[in-house]
């Protein structure tokens, strides 16, 4: 059997949850080498990396942006079904982001006036995965909450971008693309170099060396979260088409071998039906052996007595994506807290949400989604508290102020708010 089955009260299910995000000492410190020399010698840290790891010297100019006639080319020679395919998707997309504006908050009362106004960033940069792997789809999905929200500038890095993804870039509204990946990518966005811009914060998707860099320059730039990899977990009945469990389970772990595919069920006739499906469906699939590792590896299927367990699971678990191929599906989603996306009944495809439906794609992983959300407008947007004071009110809190103020040792605040009260002292 390939779908390792376990039963709720197991200590291999408990085992599922442990999802760490923690990567090995040797690429902690080889990264925080790679950012240390990009910050201290900018383009030619950058240049030393790309050669050594990518192989690829920069252009004429000594820069690895690709300039706008050879993107535009590269644009323009994508296929028209994959150009409409992308077209009807940075559509929908947009349509999504940009019902996520939320208006400015203020109010005035007694002579005090507090609001909350939110201004985009200046600068952001999009990290895209490159190379032998494609990835319009992260372009889409990060650079157009990006462009809803008002920021100023994009720039993408992507290690070797292929035509459908400048496309998408092009589509979705990015300034400028530079031919990079990696740490040295990251540390270059992060710290600014001659040729590449200093960005506000870092988005998208990377390998773990592009995670751990991400994770190492926070703070000096903001980042959306440190991905892990990919996961979904899939809480079906008897009801559910053991085909199309199988095709979603294959559809996660085709990602990479550390992808997690999990399926949780009431029924052990259906997790019977869905191991052969994969059986079955795994022979004709192009990623085969990556997906078969993946599944070998880390997915399960979990039985459960009842949908309240499978309820209770999905809630310790935090998928990344949740599936409910189940009966009266929407009753159920509305009692799941602690998944970044929930697609609710047989029809909606994990897949439809990584492409097409609109909401974001870009999710939190390894079971943060407990307390973490979705990219979207919000990410690229900085809020600032406003504080007026009239004199009435300024001398009506001062007291109070200094009595607060004195309790935290902290007397040289008191006095700055008793002197607005006309109070000396």
């Amino acid at each position: 059997m390939l779908l390792r089955l376990v039963r709720l009260d197991e200590p291999a299910c408990k085992g599922l949850l442990d999802r760490s995000t923690l990567t090995a000492a040797h690429v902690e410190d080889a990264v925080r080498d790679i950012l240390a020399a990009v910050r201290a010698r900018g383009d030619g840290a950058v240049r030393e990396y790309t050669e050594r790891f990518d192989r690829r010297a920069p252009g004429p100019d000594g820069s690895y942006e690709v300039p706008r006639d050879r993107w535009q080319a590269a644009a323009d020679s994508v296929d028209p079904r994959v150009r409409q395919a992308l077209d009807v998707a940075a559509t929908r997309i947009r349509a999504f982001h940009e019902r996520q504006h939320q208006p400015d908050l203020e109010i005035e009362e007694g002579g005090v006036r507090l609001a909350l106004r939110s201004t985009p960033l200046a600068r952001v940069g999009l990290y895209v995965p490159g190379g032998t792997a494609l990835y319009p789809s992260s372009v889409l999905m990060t650079a157009i909450p990006a462009r809803v929200a008002g920021v100023g500038e994009i720039i993408m890095v992507t290690p070797g971008p292929s035509p459908e993804t400048l496309l998408a870039a092009r589509l979705a509204g990015v300034d400028r693309v530079f031919e990079l990946g990696g740490a040295q990518a990251v540390a270059a966005l992060a710290y600014g170099t001659h040729t590449v811009p200093r960005v506000d914060k870092i988005v998208g998707p990377g390998n773990q060396w592009v995670a751990v860099a991400k994770r190492q320059v926070f703070g000096e730039v903001d980042i959306d979260a440190v991905a892990g990899p990919s996961e979904v977990l899939i809480i079906a009945d008897d009801t559910a088409p053991a085909a199309w469990v199988a095709a979603d389970l294959l559809a996660q772990a085709e990602h990479d071998t550390e992808a997690r595919a999990v399926l949780v069920t009431t029924s052990a006739r259906l997790a019977a039906a869905v191991d052969d499906e994969l059986e079955r469906q795994l022979a004709t699939l192009p990623r085969k052996d990556i997906a078969r590792a993946a599944i070998g590896r880390y997915g399960a299927a979990v039985l459960v007595d009842s949908i309240d367990e499978a309820v209770e699971f999905a809630n310790r678990y935090a998928p990344e994506h949740l599936e409910l191929q189940i009966e009266d599906a929407r009753r159920v989603a509305s009692r799941l807290t602690t998944s970044g996306a929930i697609f609710v009944g047989r029809f909606a495809s994990e897949a439809a949400g990584d492409y097409l439906a609109g909401a974001n794609h870009v999710l939190p992983t390894g079971g943060a989604a407990r307390y973490a959300s979705p990219l979207g407008v919000y990410d690229f947007l900085k809020r600032t508290s406003i504080v007026e004071y009239d004199a009435a009110a300024a001398a009506a809190h001062a007291a109070d102020i200094a009595v607060l103020a004195n309790v935290e040792g902290l007397h040289a605040h008191g006095r700055s708010a008793l002197m607005r009260s006309g109070d000396p002292s």
